[in-house]
């Protein structure tokens, strides 16, 4: 391969424009790339002849699906075979994607296969831990789900299995990947808002499907769902199809409003600030309206402080998820800095900053001062400025960047943007927000150490 992918990708990010603005900023902010869209996506995206990928899905559920479906528009990639617990799956994969496609209920057939160079895993989230880690012991490149782990006691392992075997292990919070949040990242450090202080992030749902209300198939029983490989690592239970077809419900198998939707907010916020994470997590929340025995809250609410560093100073992190929404939408992430704000989402950047001018005139001093401003310094305060960021039409979003990400590392052997350390210490503040929540009381968490902190 003659084209540098990652030299690619630093030029690709460069698409992102102004779209609105009062004001020029800076040219630093505002840069653009002479290159078209089009040529950066075509060099972007070459391979060799010898440069196929094979993969197989483990967890064919909607999310595992919709992976495999990214990961099949990246070219020189190959579907060759489905792994579920579900007949009802299996059969819709080979409808999907061709009757020769290897289907199985039996994860550890797939890694067997010497045909299949890497793997999905989008599996509930109990069982993210083992195949993950027999996954990349049996020489497969393995693209997890988030959260990495079911637990934080799990993470480590992962991280073991990552080191011993140096697979390509892609942790799937795909916003990490995507031009808005890169370009957020070049704007903090260029100092756009000033120092950072205060970030929040909501998540709002309502519809059925997306708290968790998944469909049951009218088929499912005993005999179409493999139940007992199912809850082979976790309390065994009689069968139960709630349990198998809405398991984001249950804490067994699945890790709740934060799990879900708060790790996304962390990977994000993270990969912007380069942190490690927060030191404390306090979180409360309650069980409001989907009172359908459901054992996870519908409101949850995190706060989260994060010390200074060398990459950050100290700052605080508020999150919060409604699963009955009614009015307020969803704010993805914001940051807050003493010069300004950006809004975030995976394709778009709103910058809003202070404007300070410097001005002798006693007109206007005066004008400020009845405003309620001082004239100290003469530097006066006027409404903030707004420059909107968007990618630019034709952008194939942060879930296909994530997924092209992942096989050109395994086809190069280079660097990933999510790795196991960096999915752990992402998932780990959203699983103890959950302890928090579950005990009652802070968590004190160790981000660069990776471990709780007894207090």
């Amino acid at each position: 391969m003659k084209e540098n992918p990652e030299a690619s990708r630093r030029g690709f990010i460069k698409k992102l424009a102004a779209t609105a603005a009062t004001v020029t900023v800076g040219s630093s902010l505002l840069a653009a790339d002479k290159h078209s869209f089009h040529y950066l996506k075509q060099k972007y995206n070459q391979y060799g002849p010898n440069d196929q990928v094979n993969i197989a899905l483990i967890g064919a559920g909607g999310m595992g699906t919709q992976d495999a479906i990214v990961a099949l528009q990246v070219p020189g990639v190959k579907l060759v075979a489905v792994c579920d617990l579900y007949d009802g799956r299996l059969k819709e994969a080979k409808t999907r994607w061709g009757a020769d496609i290897y289907t199985t209920k039996i994860y550890k057939e797939i890694l067997n296969r010497k045909d299949i160079d890497a793997v999905i895993i989008a599996t509930p989230d109990h069982w993210h831990q083992q195949i993950s880690v027999d996954a990349m012991h049996a020489g497969k490149h393995v693209y997890c789900e988030k959260p990495m782990v079911h637990s934080v006691a799990e993470g480590p392992a992962v991280i073991k299995a990552q080191k011993e075997t140096g697979k390509i292990f892609q942790v799937g919070s795909q916003g990490v990947s995507s031009l808005g949040n890169e370009k957020a990242h070049e704007l903090l450090k260029s100092g756009a808002i000033g120092e950072l202080n205060y970030a929040e992030g909501f998540w709002a749902r309502r519809a059925p499907v997306e708290v968790w209300q998944y469909p049951i198939p009218e088929d499912a029983s005993t005999q179409t769902v493999d139940w007992e490989t199912y809850v082979a690592n976790t309390q065994k239970r009689a069968y139960d199809s709630k349990r198998f077809f809405r398991w984001r419900n249950y804490t067994d198998y699945g890790t709740g409003m934060a799990g879900d939707l708060f790790v996304h907010l962390f990977s994000s916020l993270h990969f912007i600030t380069e942190s490690m994470g927060p030191n404390k997590i306090y979180a409360s929340g309650g069980l409001r309206y989907w009172n359908d025995g459901r054992e996870v809250p519908d409101v949850l609410l995190g706060t989260f402080d994060y010390g200074k560093t060398v990459a950050h100073p100290a700052f605080n992190l508020s999150l919060r998820c409604n699963f009955v929404d009614g009015t307020s939408g969803t704010t993805y992430l914001k940051l807050v800095g003493s010069e300004g704000s950006m809004d975030i989402t995976w394709d778009s950047v709103t910058l809003k900053r202070n404007k300070v001018i410097q001005s002798d005139d006693p007109f206007y001093i005066e004008k400020m001062r009845k405003a309620g401003q001082t004239d100290a310094g003469r530097k006066h305060i006027l409404p903030p400025e707004e420059i909107i960021y968007n990618a630019e039409k034709g952008y194939l979003g942060g879930p296909y960047d994530h997924m092209n990400n992942w096989i050109t590392a395994i086809r190069t052997n280079g660097k990933i943007t999510e790795d196991a350390i960096f999915g752990y210490r992402a998932a780990a503040p959203a699983l103890l927000c959950n302890d928090s929540y579950y005990k009652n009381t802070p968590m004190f968490w160790d981000p660069e150490k990776m471990k709780i902190v007894s207090k």
